[in-house]
């Protein structure tokens, strides 16, 4: 991680952009700001994709048992 202070930050802007890599901002020594790539975006998600890959075992519907129920209670 790189570490610059504001006036290099404002004449080497396009630079440290075109770098891809995570510049921290600093004025007087002290940190101030973090310049950090984009990260891309996530693939859309396809529905119905994990068919078939997995079961909801019956179990899952059943009611939940009477001592769990109570914790609910207020």
């Amino acid at each position: 991680m790189r570490q610059v202070n504001i006036h290099e930050a404002k004449t080497q802007l396009s630079r440290l952009i075109s770098s891809g890599e995570e510049v921290v901002i600093s004025r007087y020594g002290e940190p101030v700001a973090r310049l950090i790539p984009m990260r891309k975006p996530p693939s859309k998600r396809i529905p119905g994709s994990a068919k078939g890959k997995f079961e909801v075992p019956a179990v899952f519907f059943e009611p939940l048992p009477d001592e769990i129920l109570r914790s609910f209670e207020q």
